[in-house]
């Protein structure tokens, strides 16, 4: 019979070889995450593990400061935190790319809207969430007509 045991603290996380753990050009990001939940920040963790400089958003700041703590704490990991839509999208190298794991449904549209508002042409969102496939191709519609 098995059991599971608790871990006091998670392992200690090291960038790997394969990338350079810094910023790129001009001290911005690789890429950029936005959805901190349980998923979101360790998804985040992980890429900075393996050497990709990773900007964080999300709609409550103290779970941007959570992940920027454990970013340091797990073994100074490339990750910057940002406060807002805005400074999140200036924080990412063109042509951007964005992770979005939030909550289906309206919140996928109104962070898609919030973000989309601040990225250009060439740019690119990836809807990392559970959603349901028809507002996935409408969302891709909308998008494509802005590039």
């Amino acid at each position: 019979r098995a059991t599971a045991a608790a871990l006091p603290h998670p392992p200690t996380r090291t960038a790997q070889p394969t990338r350079t753990a810094t910023m790129s050009t001009g001290g911005l990001c690789d890429v950029g995450l936005y959805g901190l939940a349980v998923m979101g920040q360790n998804f985040a963790l992980n890429m900075a593990s393996h050497g990709f400089s990773v900007c964080v958003g999300n709609r409550s700041h103290s779970k941007v400061e959570l992940t920027v703590k454990r970013a340091a704490e797990e073994g100074d990991l490339p990750l910057v935190g940002s406060s807002s839509p805005e400074e999140f999208v200036s924080k990412l190298s063109r042509p951007r790319k964005v992770v979005i794991l939030v909550q289906a449904g309206k919140p996928v549209d109104m962070t898609i809207a919030a973000l989309s508002e601040h990225m250009e042409e060439g740019d690119v969102i990836v809807d990392g969430g559970n959603e349901w496939y028809p507002n996935s191709v409408r969302r891709g519609r909308e998008l494509s007509k802005r590039g």
